[in-house]
């Protein structure tokens, strides 16, 4: 396995990194990730099409974009992937609302399932998209058995639309599963949070897909006022500092889920997530230190599979966990380097939503501000 590294900055195009005897002609993958403004002016396509031109090329827009062991805003950054025993199959759906997401990672799924399917990676429009539903259809229809992570599309903090696009330049509403195929690939995953719990569990009694309304049968926006003491005021902007931890079921392991916006009028306020009825939920608080620490700990998990360091990362993080670390963001890059050694491609971006199971023996789920980590090699 080998690859190359291209960014897009200060309108022109840039070497990054290359591995000893990649040659772009065999490429059969490519994810170009970069900012959603950026793409629409760059339209890069065709240009990446020409580099390498027998390969599944992957393009979404971000909320931030992560090479070169520092976080990039405005760019693009193009990972090709020269397998060598390994196979490659893409498939795109469109969506034109959420209704549709268990019915697209159905036909996902339905499109990529093979004998030797090792691992499906999602690159997912994320402002369309029940990502929860979209996650428990490929569960179901893969038996819990096969390898699922990636992340939703972003757009900076800007929450406008986001674009995805397989073999053509982006749009909204597309969704692409990754398949690839055969038995010396190597896959890990990790994912962390590192936020800390405060208060009790209490049940969801009203909420409609990603909208919450009551907790304990009291309205959520009161319940999450009195929680938040003084940082009230500072809403809705200080909800990034305290997302909710949620478990549809007392046996679930808990995901956490962003606060998009708040409804005065309304008393609700509505997730990144869905936050299904008698779900149990507990506030969560930045802990600067704590969500640094968890990027490298889910990079050490993700290393379980392998005896050397794997030959490429993927790191997909939530736009809040940006928003809140603010200038120390590339810390939490620097962690998972510091785990990974220099021999490790790192690639990824900052995203709407990130898909990984919490261990390798747990189903896959849709997270929010966490660092999750995919970790691929060949044997």
């Amino acid at each position: 396995m080998k690859t190359q590294q291209k960014s897009f900055s200060a309108n022109q195009w840039h070497a990054v990194s290359e591995s000893e005897n990649f040659n772009p002609l065999n490429a059969q993958l490519v994810l170009a990730f970069g900012e959603r403004k950026c793409l629409e002016l760059t339209q890069p396509y065709d240009y990446i099409k020409s580099l390498y031109p027998t390969a599944e090329i992957v393009i979404n827009s971000t909320s931030g974009e992560i090479y070169g062991d520092s976080v990039h805003s405005g760019t693009i950054i193009v990972t090709a992937i020269e397998f060598e025993k390994t196979t490659v199959r893409a498939v795109e759906i469109p969506i034109e609302n959420y209704l549709q997401s268990a019915k697209a990672g159905e036909e996902i799924a339905d499109a990529l399932m093979n004998d030797d399917l090792a691992t499906i990676f999602i690159v997912s429009d994320g402002a369309k998209v029940n990502g929860s539903a979209l996650i428990a259809a490929l569960n179901e229809k893969t038996k819990n058995k096969i390898q699922i992570s990636g992340g939703l599309a972003g757009d900076d903090a800007r929450f406008e639309k986001t674009l995805v696009g397989l073999n053509q330049n982006p749009v909204e509403g597309k969704i692409v599963g990754i398949g690839l195929y055969g038995k010396k690939l190597r896959i890990g995953h990790g994912t962390l949070g590192g936020w800390d719990g405060f208060g009790p569990e209490r049940e969801v009694t009203m909420s409609e897909y990603n909208v919450l309304y009551k907790i304990n049968d009291k309205a959520a926006l009161d319940v999450y006022k009195e929680y938040l003491g003084k940082y009230a005021d500072e809403l809705p902007g200080a909800a990034l500092l305290f997302p909710l931890s949620m478990r549809e079921n007392e046996d679930d392991e808990p995901v956490v889920r962003t606060i998009l916006s708040i409804d005065e009028a309304n008393k609700s306020m509505t997730f990144a997530g869905e936050m299904p009825k008698g779900a149990l939920v507990r506030f969560m608080k930045a802990n600067l230190d704590r969500l640094i620490d968890a990027s490298g700990t889910a990079a050490q998990s993700s290393l379980e599979p392998f005896e050397e360091a794997p030959e490429l990362a993927i790191l997909v993080s939530c736009v809040g966990r940006k928003l809140v670390l603010g200038q120390r963001t590339e810390e939490e890059v620097e962690a998972a380097r510091e785990i990974f050694g220099e021999k490790t491609t790192m690639t990824g971006f900052y995203s709407y939503g990130e898909i990984s199971s919490q261990n390798a023996n747990a189903r896959c789920e849709l997270h929010n501000q966490t660092m999750t980590i995919t970790t691929i090699s060949e044997k």
